[in-house]
């Protein structure tokens, strides 16, 4: 049987031996040395925990540049991600599944929630885009659930605007359709 390679451990090696190394710089005087490598040690530290392709979708939903975020995720196995970040990643997933399925992202959502996910804003954010598929779905009775969640969970009020719009499209489902 043969076990996949997984970066992670390489990464936390690299980054064990560049702190050795760093501490070594420091005790022999070569502090400038002893700087770069704890630097260095915290480049490996930091893409080891944090998988910086999850970093660049992320950046690229933001930039609305949805097929390249689509290409990009599609490179990532969710079997190799710290168990937290296999929720961000089925966030990501759903929110890309928006335009095209909304079955598809309401699984991929769920799957976000059963995974976990690390603040609760995003767990507000999961929420509040499942009770927008529900509404658009007719199921006002889960939306409005999924809304109380939601405010529940938004204890900074960032997504206030986006649960008064959802709100909104549940009184009302006409109006809010002929707004766009």
């Amino acid at each position: 049987m043969r076990l996949p390679f997984d970066s992670r451990i390489l990464k936390i090696a690299l980054a064990a031996g560049a702190l050795a190394y760093a501490i070594q710089c420091f005790m022999t005087g070569y502090t400038g040395s002893g700087i770069g490598m704890v630097l260095l040690a915290v480049v490996f530290g930091l893409s080891a925990t944090r998988s910086l392709r999850m970093v660049m979708v992320a950046f690229r939903i933001q930039q609305q540049k949805m097929d390249k975020a689509r290409e990009v995720l599609a490179g990532i196995n969710p079997k190799h991600l710290w168990p937290r970040n296999r929720g961000q990643y089925w966030f990501l997933q759903g929110n890309l599944l928006l335009e095209s399925s909304l079955t598809e992202a309401e699984k991929a959502f769920r799957t976000a929630l059963e995974v976990g996910l690390k603040r609760d804003e995003e767990k507000a954010a999961v929420m509040l885009n499942l009770a927008a598929i529900q509404s658009s779905k007719r199921r006002t009775k889960e939306a409005k659930a999924l809304i109380v969640q939601a405010k529940r969970l938004d204890k900074k009020g960032m997504l206030k605007a986006d649960i008064r719009t959802i709100e909104q499209a549940i009184k009302n489902p006409q109006q809010v359709m002929r707004r766009r």
